[in-house]
C-alpha cells in the first residue's frame, strides 16, 4: 500500500506490553511505507518509543491526573488529549490494549478505520474492526495477528529495539562511575518484576551473582525507583546496583551487559528485543504466554503449577553457563562448563 495515511497505534502501557507491539509496528510500516505513524502512549514510558525507528510521532498521555482522581486536571487532560486527536485527522487508528479507556480513544479520533484488540464484545461498538483476544499466543504474535486479520499483509517479522546514542553514552558513564569495564564480561541481574509471584527471590539472585563475581565477572543488579530499598541487601554485599536510573540507561546497561537474567519483565523482553542473550525464569508455565520472543529456549521453567522461585540457584549456574558458551565467552578453566 503507496497511500501516505496519518496512522495513530494506542498501547498506553507497560514496557514489556509496549515492546511487544514491535513486530506488528513493523507490519504497518511495511503496508504502509509512506505514511506518518504516531504512537500514543502514558507519559512514563513515552521515552520507550524513541527505539522504535517505525515512529515517527509519539503522543504522551499524562494519566496522573486520573490516579489521583483530580477532577480538573482530569478534564483539561482530556479535552487536550481529543483535540490532539482530532487534529492528527487519522485515518486508521490501530488500538493494541482494547480496554474500556483506549476503545473511547479510538472512537473519539473518529478516524474511518479503526482495528481494535476486544476482551469482550460489549467494546466492539468503538472499532470498524476488530479481533477477540486470544491469550494462549504469545503477546507478540498476537499483535500481529490483530493486524493481519485486520487486513494487512504480513511479512518478515522483525523485533528491533534500536537503542538511542544518548542512552548509550549515559550507560557508559554509569559503568565509568562505578569502575566497570565495558569490554569486560558483566552479568545484568533483574531481581524483580511486576508482579511478586513471577520474582525469583533476592537472596537467589545474590547467590548466583556471588558466583559469577567468584569467576571474574562483573555483576549489575537493577530494578526501578520503588526497588532501591528492596536492593539493599545487594549494596551491602558490594554489588553495583541501578534501581532508578532512568529507563533507557537501564537499556544502555542491557546493551553492555553480556547476558540478562531475570523474571517475566518488561526489561528482559526489551533485552530480547535488542538481541541480547536472557536466561528468563519461569514459574506456573502453562499459564505464562511471555516466553521470550523466537527464543522460548531461553527460559529456565519451574513446571507446571509451580512458582517461579522455587528454581534453584543450581539451575540457573547451569543454564548462565551455557548460556555464556554461546556467547564465545573464554571462562577460567576452573570452572566446568556443562554441555
Amino acid at each position: 500500500m503507496n497511500e501516505a495515511l496519518n496512522i495513530l497505534l494506542i498501547r498506553l502501557k507497560s514496557i514489556g506490553d509496549i515492546v511487544f507491539t514491535l513486530p506488528a509496528v513493523g507490519c504497518v510500516r511495511d503496508n504502509f511505507p509512506e505514511s506518518r505513524i504516531a504512537f500514543l502512549v502514558s507519559k512514563e514510558f513515552a521515552s520507550l518509543l524513541q527505539g522504535f525507528a517505525e515512529v515517527d510521532e509519539v503522543i504522551p498521555l499524562d494519566r496522573a491526573p486520573f490516579q489521583r482522581k483530580q477532577l480538573k486536571a482530569i478534564c483539561a487532560e482530556t479535552l487536550g488529549l481529543v483535540r490532539r486527536l482530532r487534529a492528527g485527522r487519522f485515518a486508521l487508528v490501530i488500538d493494541f490494549q482494547g480496554y474500556g479507556e483506549t476503545a473511547a480513544m479510538t472512537w473519539l479520533t473518529r478516524a474511518p478505520q479503526r482495528w481494535g484488540s476486544v476482551y469482550r464484545p460489549s467494546r466492539r461498538w468503538a472499532y470498524t474492526k476488530w479481533a477477540v483476544r486470544n491469550d494462549r499466543l504469545h503477546p507478540a504474535d498476537w499483535n500481529l495477528s490483530l493486524v493481519t486479520q485486520c487486513g494487512l499483509k504480513p511479512g518478515t517479522v522483525r523485533n528491533e529495539f534500536r537503542l538511542p546514542d544518548s542512552a548509550r553514552n549515559a550507560a557508559r558513564e554509569f559503568f565509568a562511575a562505578h569502575g566497570l569495564d565495558a569490554t569486560k564480561a558483566t552479568l545484568f541481574i533483574q531481581p524483580f518484576t511486576s508482579s511478586p509471584q513471577k520474582d525469583w527471590p533476592l537472596e537467589k539472585s545474590l547467590a548466583l551473582g556471588r558466583h559469577w563475581k567468584s569467576q571474574g565477572l562483573q555483576v549489575i543488579l537493577g530494578g526501578g525507583p520503588a526497588e532501591r530499598a528492596a536492593l539493599e541487601p545487594a549494596r551491602q554485599a558490594s554489588f553495583v546496583t541501578s534501581a532508578g536510573v532512568p529507563l533507557l540507561t537501564t537499556a544502555g546497561l542491557v546493551e553492555l551487559s553480556t547476558l540478562v537474567v531475570g523474571g517475566v519483565t518488561g526489561l528482559l523482553h526489551l533485552a530480547v528485543a535488542m538481541q541480547k542473550r536472557v536466561v528468563m525464569l519461569i514459574g506456573y508455565a502453562e499459564d505464562e504466554p511471555g516466553f521470550p520472543y523466537q527464543h522460548r529456549d531461553w527460559a529456565v521453567v519451574a513446571g507446571n503449577a509451580v512458582p517461579a522461585d522455587s528454581i534453584p540457584v543450581e539451575a540457573v549456574i547451569d543454564a548462565t553457563t551455557k548460556a555464556f558458551a554461546a556467547a564465545g565467552l573464554t571462562l577460567p578453566s576452573r570452572l566446568a562448563i556443562p554441555v
